[in-house]
């Protein structure tokens, strides 16, 4: 069954793309037709693509993988916040600073200067600061947060990126070419395609488009969570067993080395003793 229905990809206005003369020829394959003066979307390979990218944010997620949001347009800034942190993944909606993947340790640096400053401002240290000084912390400690609080939690580089508008992001998308990272993304009529590893075809500018497919890359990486997680529970409830696999093998190993074991000397059994 399908991630999305015909019907929810209409209603959200997906297959609207953008004027005719602006289109990107690359995008020729995803066209279905034009209709005055505007392109239209071809759903059926959009709702085949959306499956595809589904899925590969799942397998991304249960192999305990980080998907990176991003999305500093403003149609996309408050969903591309909310969908990452109801999964648990980082976002960037502001704007994206260049070197954020590439030059990776950098930004960890002032990521953790930016926790340094939270954890000072919840100890009182700024009440202690003269009102000058105590300002411009705050101001500092309000621009980093806004600029990087939503990769707080991100320790090391993403295993993939989801991206709600290439043209906009595209250092995003050379930082992740250059360093083989794959991408997800919405690709309207007038961007190309060939950087992008799982193309999804998409209205990139319609706020409910927009939600509609950030959704269901959320909706993928919970999955994969859950996945993740009945997979531990389950090999954590089969270690004492796998440990004693492991030890004495199978079954018939077993019963093998309980017999050598009851053969070897100084082995006494209580027939032994009583005669």
């Amino acid at each position: 069954m399908p991630v999305v229905s015909m019907k929810q990809l209409l209603e959200a206005g997906v297959h609207f793309g953008h004027r005719a003369r602006r289109w990107n020829p690359k995008m020729r394959s995803y066209i279905f037709t034009e209709r005055n003066g505007i392109h239209i979307i071809d759903l059926q390979q959009t709702i085949s693509r959306l499956d595809e990218a589904y899925e590969f944010a799942r397998n991304v997620s249960a192999e305990g993988g980080t998907v990176l949001f991003v999305g500093t347009k403003k149609q996309a800034q408050e969903t591309v916040a909310q969908e990452a942190e109801r999964c648990g993944m980082p976002f960037i909606n502001e704007r994206w600073l260049g070197g954020t993947m590439t030059n990776f340790r950098t930004i960890r640096q002032r990521i953790d200067y930016l926790l340094n400053l939270e954890a000072a401002k919840s100890r009182g240290e700024f009440e202690r600061l003269s009102k000058k000084e105590a300002l411009q912390k705050e101001r500092e400690l309000a621009k980093l947060q806004r600029r990087l609080g939503g990769l707080k939690n991100m320790r090391r580089l993403p295993e993939a990126l989801f991206i709600a508008d290439v043209r906009r992001e595209a250092i995003a998308v050379d930082e992740a070419n250059s360093l083989g990272i794959p991408i997800i993304a919405m690709v309207d009529t007038n961007c190309d395609p060939d950087p992008i590893d799982h193309v999804i075809p998409a209205n990139d500018d319609a706020i409910r488009a927009i939600r509609l497919i950030t959704s269901k890359i959320a909706d993928a990486i919970i999955e994969g969570q859950q996945m993740r997680g009945v997979v531990m529970a389950e090999e954590e409830a089969a270690a004492p067993q796998g440990e004693y696999t492991a030890k004495f093998g199978g079954p018939a190993e077993a019963r093998e080395a309980m017999e050598e074991e009851e053969g070897a000397p100084g082995w006494h059994t209580e027939s032994d003793e009583e005669e």
